[in-house]
């Protein structure tokens, strides 16, 4: 009986220790686990962080496109408005022409008279002008100026008529007009006075000037 009682206990010790090493066994078997799962999300975790930086790169790419297209509609645009801008500058720089040239100093002369301006005529009369005045007179440039400079009518308008321009080449016209004239003369009368007139006009030098005239008075 005393040896089948320690038999008994040594029997009983080692179940005990066979099953504390298997109860002890799975603990064991359950870090490789977790090292599996911290292993996986190592490896997701990297994959993920390249995703996220590939998206900024694609992005700066994409800006340097965008701006090199945004310069491209800038150039366009500018060169576009460019064109208006010489098109509104041709007017300005078209010569005026012949009939026009002309006319306008015809009123320019005729106003002069009213103004007393000596300026004009010395400006529009050539030096080698001949013209035959209403009285008969015949009158050089500085005839013209003479009787300016000695009028001291005073003057409330003065002004062209019905003028005819007539070209004869690209550098001869012919003015056919009529001048009308009111104010008071010196002696306090009033007046109110009509010429006829045939002005020839040269261009000289890129400027038209008279080089012959003659005048009629037709009322006055």
């Amino acid at each position: 009986m005393k040896i089948i009682i320690p038999f008994l206990t040594t029997v009983f010790l080692a179940a005990m220790s066979f099953a504390q090493e298997e109860s002890a066994s799975p603990p064991e078997s359950t870090p490789p686990t977790t090292e599996e799962k911290a292993s996986a999300t190592v490896e997701e975790t990297p994959a993920s962080k390249p995703a996220e930086a590939a998206a900024p790169a694609a992005e700066k790419k994409a800006a340097p496109a965008t701006a090199v297209t945004a310069a491209g509609k800038k150039e366009a645009t500018t060169s576009t408005t460019a064109k208006p801008a010489a098109v509104a500058a041709a007017p300005s720089g078209k010569k005026m022409s012949a009939d026009a040239a002309v006319k306008d100093n015809e009123n320019r002369w005729e106003a002069s008279y009213a103004a007393h301006d000596v300026s004009v005529a010395q400006s529009l009369v050539a030096s080698d002008f001949v013209g035959v005045y209403w009285d008969g007179k015949v009158m050089s440039k500085s005839g013209v100026i003479s009787e300016i400079k000695k009028d001291k009518d005073t003057y409330k308008s003065a002004k062209n008529d019905k003028l005819a321009v007539h070209s004869y080449g690209p550098n001869v016209a012919v003015v056919v007009g009529t001048a009308h004239e009111k104010g008071t003369a010196k002696d306090g009368k009033a007046f109110d006075r009509t010429f006829r007139f045939t002005d020839t006009w040269m261009l000289r030098n890129g400027q038209w000037q008279c080089v012959a005239s003659q005048v009629m008075k037709l009322k006055g």
